[in-house]
């Protein structure tokens, strides 16, 4: 069932941080997807489920979902045209902060073609005063910002999807009314991308090492299709050479470079070598698992040895998504193998080995996967520098929420293993409060202590609140509290549940529902908040499906205490992080 969510003060009404808090909680949809899919309302769907079934909806190819891209896009816009500022230090926090790679690129898009170029501003006499900001140096940073092994550079199919995205006529409409660009062109506006697109080839060119890197990673024809989008023209023929790239002379003839003499680097499939032959040339080349699968011959296929030869070459990510082919090969019993997937699994920053363990036939590993999740969740909470912070959870568990009631014990699962005990208080509620308390902080005790849980009875937030307190919970009077409901917010007045926050001592510095709604929604804790006057956010349930969004989320949420100012003004940290990342500058060698 869809559900329409209603925000605390009128959409027309949200600030530019309001804005990005919502779209950070509730924006989670991947914009490209590799595979055919179908439209389904706006949401993006496979052609076929879990179960085998066809999915109903309007059949869309692999590539850019435009109807999630326009979403995204649209959300940054609004932000931008609210404060330029604020949306610049988020797209620097977006590359510097995030593995979000999908937001990335929809943020320098957006920097590349605002209208904030650093254009001479005249006095009244005629003469130059000042120069406006350059905020479009900030997307082209975006671009060029270069760290050796680090996931937080835009990769070459980033680089090309900015230019996909900004070409998109959705996208392109959002620019020309935003007035971003000539209104008569015909083309899409651009932006500087045409200019940083072209530094990029050429710094990569002037490093060959780079170039040759970037090819044994695999985006050896995502570069070349970067150049041809571009018109590029190496200097030297070394360019085409380590792109196994064979050029023709134009039909104009005006082709100097690369037309002779051509040494190309050719990958040749492995048909005539045997097993140990092929691992020897994996070992003595270096070659990457994307380098090798698609060269070995069909007769032979990815074996134990080669499997193994190629390990060094894989990322933690690669080991965990991995995991059944390792256990296929029988690799996970090879005691140095299994040491360094484990290690992966302590790294993970996303949950998405909980898909993978329904792939995997020993329990061990499922075990060993869904860990991973919760490792995932507890970085998030540590990185949020919340020790200050205590997290109050009220679960409504009353009759409205019959049918919605698993729902949002699948999101708990994912998401309370990551706090600290001492930290993290839930409680459950129909017209009484029950405390509840895992066994111990992994996913699995966690879904051991909600299994119990049936929808049924009244509904009285307030229950919970009293049921942590006779329990012994207090807050200390210099922590920030954070209250998260989860439920459909069909309860007592608002004024109610904010009275009984007070009776008890506790001072919430923000609210936040987690909306999951059978039938109708109520309306308590947003009355609450506006009681209270502390911020409200909102997170639609089914956001904790995506495996890459519940950390985002918990990094945003427990940085949304209000803090108080000496002025009395009220902001939330997280904003105050946004704002403090210094916005990104161009390389010196740019």
């Amino acid at each position: 069932m869809t559900t329409t969510t209603t925000s605390p003060i009128p959409e027309a009404q949200l600030g530019p941080a309001e804005r990005l808090l919502d779209l950070v909680l509730n924006a989670s949809a991947h914009l490209w997807h590799n595979r055919p899919g179908v439209d389904d309302g706006g949401v993006w769907q496979p052609r076929k489920n879990t179960k085998g079934k066809k999915v109903r909806g309007t059949p869309v190819g692999p590539g850019l979902f435009v109807p999630a891209a326009a979403v995204l896009y649209g959300k940054l816009l609004d932000i931008y045209l609210l404060n330029p500022t604020l949306a610049a230090h988020f797209a620097s926090y977006a590359l510097v902060a995030t593995e979000w790679r999908d937001l990335k690129v929809a943020c320098s898009a957006l920097m590349l073609v605002q209208t904030h170029a650093g254009q001479p501003i005249k006095d009244d006499h005629g003469g130059v005063a000042f120069h406006d900001d350059d905020l479009r140096e900030v997307g082209a940073a975006m671009i060029l910002h270069y760290d050796r092994k680090s996931t937080k550079m835009l990769t070459p199919k980033a680089v090309v999807r900015i230019a996909e995205l900004l070409e998109t006529p959705a996208i392109a409409e959002l620019n020309r009314a935003a007035g971003f660009g000539d209104p008569a062109a015909k083309g899409a506006p651009l932006g500087r991308w045409p200019k940083v697109a072209q530094r990029w080839l050429e710094i990569r060119e002037q490093n060959p090492q780079m170039l040759m890197g970037l090819v044994k990673a695999g985006f050896k024809e995502t570069i070349k299709k970067l150049a041809r989008k571009i018109g590029y023209k190496p200097a030297t023929k070394a360019f085409f050479e380590i792109l196994g790239w064979k050029q023709k002379q134009a039909d104009t003839g005006h082709r100097s470079v690369g037309l002779s003499d051509l040494k190309l680097e050719k990958r040749g499939r492995f048909d005539d070598l045997s097993e140990a032959e092929i691992c020897e040339a994996i070992v003595e080349q270096r070659l990457s698992y994307k380098e090798v699968v698609g060269r070995l011959p069909k007769d032979l296929g990815l074996t134990p040895a080669i499997m193994a030869a190629l390990l060094p070459s894989l990322s933690d990510r690669d080991l965990r998504v991995m995991t059944p082919t390792l256990e296929e090969l029988g690799l996970m019993a090879d005691r140095e193998v299994f040491a360094r997937w484990e290690g992966a699994i302590q790294r993970a920053t996303d949950q998405r080995s909980l898909q993978v363990a329904k792939n995997v036939k020993t329990k061990e590993l499922r075990e060993k996967l869904e860990e991973a999740a919760d490792v995932a969740v507890k970085k998030a909470a540590e990185e949020a520098t919340a020790d200050d912070v205590h997290v109050m959870f009220l679960i409504d568990k009353s009759g409205s929420m019959q049918g919605a009631i698993e729902q949002s014990k699948e999101a708990l699962s994912r998401i309370l293993a990551g706090f600290s005990p001492d930290r993290v208080h839930v409680a459950c509620f129909d017209t009484m409060g029950t405390v509840l308390r895992p066994k111990a902080a992994s996913r699995a005790a966690v879904q051991h202590m909600l299994a119990g849980i049936q929808a049924s009875g009244g509904t009285v937030h307030g229950a919970a609140v009293r049921a942590l307190h006779v329990a012994g919970l207090r807050i200390p009077a210099a922590h920030r509290l954070l209250v998260v409901v989860v439920g459909d917010e069909a309860g007592e007045a608002g004024a109610s549940l904010a009275q009984t926050f007070r009776d008890h001592g506790y001072k919430p510095g923000a609210l936040a529902i987690l909306v999951n709604v059978s039938a109708v929604r109520g309306q308590t804790v947003r009355d609450c908040a506006r009681e209270l006057g502390v911020g409200l956010s909102e997170i639609a349930i089914a956001q904790f499906d995506d495996p890459y969004q519940v950390p985002r989320v918990i990094r945003a949420l427990l940085d949304t205490p209000a803090l108080a100012s000496a002025t009395g003004v009220r902001t939330t940290a997280w904003v105050e992080k946004v704002m403090a990342t210094p916005l990104l500058k161009l390389p010196a060698s740019a």
